[in-house]
């Protein structure tokens, strides 16, 4: 039976294990107040997990970090993008890191970067700091995709781009940071303006007219709103009736969905060709 103080002190430890996100080398539980004879009790009553030499894990961790810990690898690229919340289109597999010199096994279902990172990353890291995971995207995956991704980090604010351009990039990711802005709104906008930025007539984004933004006016009158995964109920009938309102005041609209913009391209497109054929982007 587990005394007071141990009970306390194992309290601590779950504490510990919460705030270092349910995974952590035994060096940092140490650094935190856990005692040896702490963890000790705790994995033999079963509350912790030896993953690999030096590295433990709570029941229940999250399975991609207790992965990294056991195999010695950082979560990075496109993996480390969607874990900081950015806009990821696709993730073929897990995509992990290791140092240029690093040896021993790795997983063997997993895509693999071995470059030298632009920032150093803490021992304790499992995820990647953006700025590594960025300069892998920018050279992993297609460009409009990596594209979606560093305008999300810096949407969101997630990196400074004048730090980034201040550390030695590879020429990928420079171009990456002289295209990327942080004004779109979501992935989608993203993907609009570079698959649609060859045609010599002004598309510009967020433009307010009676009363609210919409998402793009190509031209003077013709409209784009690109429709999420949140165009249902009463934001729909938001929607519609701004619609409404755009129409009587002489604007043409054409609505894309959110599996239209990703899977139903070459089809957007045309219709939207067609609208400026006709001159529905022109003021009348």
């Amino acid at each position: 039976m587990l005394t007071f103080k141990t009970a306390r002190q194992l309290e601590h430890l779950a504490q510990t294990f919460v705030a270092l996100g349910g995974v952590a080398r035994t060096a940092r539980l140490l650094d935190e107040g856990v005692s040896r004879h702490t963890l000790r009790i705790a994995r033999d009553e079963g509350l912790l997990q030896p993953l690999r030499r030096g590295w433990v894990a709570a029941p229940g961790a999250d399975a991609e970090l207790v992965a990294a810990a056991r195999w010695g690898v950082v979560l990075t690229c496109v993996t480390a993008a969607r874990r900081h919340g950015l806009w990821v289109l696709t993730e073929d597999r897990c995509h992990v890191a290791c140092g240029p010199h690093a040896t021993g096994p790795r997983p063997d279902r997993a895509t693999v970067h071995w470059a030298r990172p632009v920032m150093q990353r803490d021992p304790d890291d499992l995820v990647d700091p953006l700025p590594n995971a960025l300069v892998l995207v920018a050279t992993c995956v297609p460009h409009e995709q990596a594209l979606v991704i560093w305008e999300s980090a810096f949407r969101l604010r997630r990196v400074d781009p004048t730090v980034l351009a201040r550390t030695p990039l590879p020429p990928a990711a420079r171009r990456l940071l002289a295209e990327a802005r942080p004004f779109a709104d979501s992935g989608l906008e993203t993907l609009f303006v570079v698959r649609l930025r060859w045609l010599p007539i002004p598309i510009t984004p967020q433009v307010w007219i009676a009363g609210r933004p919409v998402d793009f006016l190509i031209g003077d009158r013709l409209v784009v709103q690109l429709d999420g995964g949140h165009h249902v109920g009463a934001q729909r009938a938001r929607d519609n009736a701004h619609d409404a309102e755009l129409m009587l005041l002489g604007y043409h609209i054409i609505r894309v969905g959110y599996s239209e913009m990703l899977e139903e391209w070459p089809a957007v497109q045309r219709r939207i060709l067609d609208a400026i054929a006709q001159g529905l982007h022109l003021a009348r």
